[in-house]
């Protein structure tokens, strides 16, 4: 089989075109194709309110300059941080072992997100919850009962959560 090849050449010119120009007409360059001109676009919500861009744009634009000359921006404050990121940041700062730490703290997640994976099944399981329930009724009642009831019963609880306490929390 023999193979025919054709080749095709295209020749064109670009020009720049000035869209406020008056335009020449077809008649007059028998080598231009002109189409026709597109309608607007439809004005959208958002372009109801021009100015807010124009602002948002101005804003972002002071705030790069005023980075990259290393001043802070006027919007940008130091806010106040809460009490409680005070005194975990002061935790964390006096932690040795950040490794262990943040190892631990992984693990935790992991073991808590596997731990209600396996709750979820267990309490699929037909009887299981409904025996689950009972088991922890009948301690409660069990612990009320040796713990709750008598007063000297009571008095020796709380001195054992108080010892417990101490010993977590390492104070004399």
């Amino acid at each position: 089989m023999a193979s025919t090849s054709s080749t095709l050449t295209i020749s064109s010119s670009s020009t720049l075109v000035d869209v406020k120009a008056p335009r020449q007409s077809a008649a007059s360059s028998p080598q231009c194709v002109t189409l026709p001109t597109l309608p607007p676009p439809p004005v959208q919500q958002s372009q109801n309110r021009p100015w807010k861009t124009t602002a948002y744009c101005r804003k972002l634009a002071r705030n790069v300059m005023a980075m990259a000359t290393g001043e802070a921006p006027a919007e940008v404050a130091v806010a106040e941080l809460p009490e409680i990121v005070k005194t975990v940041q002061e935790a964390w700062d006096k932690v040795e072992d950040k490794y262990a730490v943040s190892s631990l703290a992984v693990a935790g997640v992991v073991a808590l997100w596997g731990s209600t994976g396996m709750i979820s099944a267990i309490d699929r399981l037909p009887l299981i919850p409904g025996v689950l329930e009972l088991v922890g009724i009948g301690y409660s009642g069990w612990f009320a009962y040796k713990n709750l009831v008598f007063k000297p019963d009571r008095e020796a609880l709380l001195e054992k959560i108080k010892v417990t306490y101490k010993d977590i929390i390492g104070s004399n």
